[in-house]
């Protein structure tokens, strides 16, 4: 059994307010022309379809194309929304959709879609479960006495693969879109604070393979059947090194599992340049370059480049970014805000707070009553 494993397509993005649809339509013709010489069995999306809840015009217009050739292809889809999705809006159609193979989660009410394919082997389960926070779950089960517990994405999704039927003694195939402990992440995710959306991959062991969306690198997590593809295309400058590609993996028997990455090649690229002023803008230097591919410029010029932006764009047109490197810079205190993103809680960040302004720590009953409150706020935004 031959699956694509495609993600975090985030239709109808824009990157420093440039607009990705053009670059999104290339990418998904090159995904399609993989697809032709694949001939898979199936294609996994695994969330993160479109960039917003409400996408625009043009993200819907794109994903009912890539749908409509993928259904005239007769490959069946099996689709689930993502954080960035309205569960509702990806639900829309499903029923319809399915009679064509376009299969796509429906909203989450305490019970998840699965479908059958077959090989040689025997049945191939695909499940699918949208993104869930503990909130949605506590509903879908509130007639169930220990729904009410579900305070954590860990049991969150836990309650939910417990309350799948999954045929341990079959093949199956989960399709999902969470954060697993141990990702890399990258600047273009939601980061949440204090990590309260990481889940355990061990909450995963009945699957023979975990297609996962949210995490936008290409990676294993604790073992090559729980794999996020990452996204087609570079949506931040912290991807600049990194290899876009498409997942194919291959089931045989139950426990054999094959899985490698087919490279994409985007229309542009996104790069990060670093040099004087007369360097970047040297012909030498970018003449055997795409200059139309999407560029961050960091200039080491001590002074700075008088309309340094439009003058650089008559080079590279798609400059999203520039920046100096040089003595003034390098004194001004850095912010790493990502990093003390993840390693504090919210707690963390009041008590800090109330520090600052009352110059003093806070008692034990202060603490516990903060405490309180904040797990109340969480649980309301849960």
């Amino acid at each position: 059994m031959k699956l694509i494993h495609l993600s975090d397509l985030h239709l109808g993005k824009r990157v420093n307010e440039f607009s990705m649809i053009e670059d999104q339509k290339y990418i998904l013709d090159e995904i399609l022309r993989i697809i032709d010489k694949e001939e898979p069995d199936g294609i996994l999306l695994a969330g993160d379809l479109y960039d917003r809840p409400v996408p625009s015009a043009e993200a819907v217009q794109l994903f009912d194309s890539f749908l409509t050739r993928l259904a005239k292809r007769k490959l069946p889809v099996y689709a689930i929304g993502g954080n960035h999705d309205s569960a509702e809006r990806i639900a829309f159609g499903a029923h319809i959709m399915s009679s064509s193979g376009i299969c796509m989660s429906p909203v989450y009410d305490g019970k998840t879609a699965k479908y059958c394919l077959m090989d040689s082997y025997g049945e191939v389960w695909i499940h699918l479960l949208p993104f869930i926070r503990p909130s949605v779950v506590r509903h879908a089960l509130s007639g169930e006495e220990s729904a009410e517990e579900i305070r954590t994405y860990q049991e969150a999704v836990q309650a939910a693969v417990e309350h799948m039927e999954i045929e341990k003694d079959k093949r199956n195939v989960l399709v999902a879109h969470q954060f697993a402990v141990g990702a890399v992440s990258c600047d273009s995710e939601e980061i949440t604070v204090g990590g309260i959306d990481q889940i355990e991959v061990s909450v995963f062991s009945d699957f023979d393979y975990v297609a996962l969306g949210h995490i936008h690198s290409s990676q294993n997590v604790g073992s090559p059947k729980i794999r996020y593809c990452g996204t087609p295309l570079k949506y931040s400058f912290s991807e600049s090194g990194q290899q876009k590609s498409v997942t194919v993996v291959e089931l045989l028997e139950k426990g054999n599992l094959e899985v490698r990455e087919i490279p994409l090649k985007p229309l542009r690229d996104m790069r990060k340049l670093k040099g004087t002023y007369m360097e970047i803008t040297s012909l030498s230097n970018y003449q055997d370059t795409n200059t139309e591919d999407y560029v961050q410029i960091t200039l080491t010029d001590e002074e700075d480049i008088v309309d340094g932006m439009q003058k650089l764009r008559t080079i590279y047109p798609n400059l999203m970014r520039l920046e100096y490197d040089n003595r003034r810079t390098r004194e001004n205190q850095e912010i790493t805000g990502t990093e003390a993103v993840k390693k504090k809680s919210e707690l963390e960040y009041f008590e800090e707070f109330f520090e600052l302004q009352n110059n003093q720590p806070m008692n034990e009953e202060q603490r516990k009553f903060s405490e309180d409150l904040i797990r109340k706020i969480l649980e309301v935004n849960l």
